[in-house]
């Protein structure tokens, strides 16, 4: 079954984002700020890109959507970070509407559209356990009589971590949220046009079927300056930096490596 995952990375959209802008142009300058994209490119380098290179289920997509306005050398440096994940293909876009943009990037990669195919959105600055598109896989199988009978399916691994990261390393707090971003995943029916983009991801299971797995940890969430769901003044969130026992039990579930956090995020 084929699996597609979905990342925006500082696409200017018309929509989509909880800071709002009068004109394009004010969104596109602030989206290209040299300060945010410098720490957008450490959070992808350090949390994103990892955890995907290390899938134990390689068999799968990712398509990295920017605009087409984005400065080449940006372009050209996100193109050296996801040279080494040949799932990653980055995708340029001129401003348009985000749902309908990303909606139509989804269905266009559908290799075969009357079969049915497994769908994930992936934050710039969120991690997924290693064994993420692994257990997307295998839970349709597990609950086949369901996906069957249902023309869309969410799947929602609700456990995982809130973090931040910074010269010092990671600080995390466990938590248990619903419907979020990351580890979320979304099965369609063979023949169905629709996407995991048609919804907001909180509001999934108001429009289909949900199979919740809280079983382990299989989410990072980075908690940032940028966060664009954080910009209008959500609670902060209590972190404690990890210890060693920690450090490795984290490069062990998302391959997050502490060291390398460390070095990227000291770098000027």
């Amino acid at each position: 079954m084929q699996v597609i995952g979905l990342c925006r990375f500082s696409y200017p959209a018309y929509g989509g984002f909880q800071v709002e802008h009068d004109t394009i142009e004010e969104r596109i300058a602030f989206l290209y700020s040299e300060q945010r994209l410098r720490e957008r490119f450490q959070l992808m380098e350090t949390i994103a890109l990892p955890c995907l290179k290390a899938q134990t289920d390689q068999d799968f997509e990712l398509i990295v959507v920017i605009g087409d306005s984005l400065p080449k050398h940006h372009v050209e440096h996100l193109n050296d970070l996801c040279a080494d994940i040949p799932q990653i293909r980055i995708h340029a876009e001129p401003p348009r509407n985000q749902r309908a943009v990303m909606k139509g990037i989804l269905n266009a990669t559908r290799r075969d559209p009357s079969q049915p195919c497994l769908q994930f959105r992936h934050d710039d600055d969120d991690a997924v356990a290693v064994d993420f598109v692994e257990r997307l896989r295998q839970t349709v199988g597990d609950c086949q009589g369901l996906v069957d009978r249902n023309k869309s399916v969410a799947i929602d691994f609700n456990r995982g971590y809130i973090a931040e990261v910074d010269e010092l390393g990671i600080s995390a707090s466990d938590a248990v949220r619903p419907y979020n971003v990351a580890a979320l995943g979304m099965h369609v029916r063979g023949g169905c046009p629709l996407t995991i983009m048609n919804f907001a991801h909180q509001k999934l299971n108001q429009f289909m079927p949900t199979i919740t797995l809280t079983d382990t940890p299989m989410w990072l969430r980075t908690h940032n300056d940028h966060n664009d769901s954080r910009q209008s003044g959500a609670h902060l969130v209590d972190v404690s930096p990890l210890n060693p026992q920690q450090q490795a039990e984290f490069a062990a579930r998302f391959a997050l490596d502490t060291d390398h956090i460390r070095r990227v995020f000291s770098s000027v």
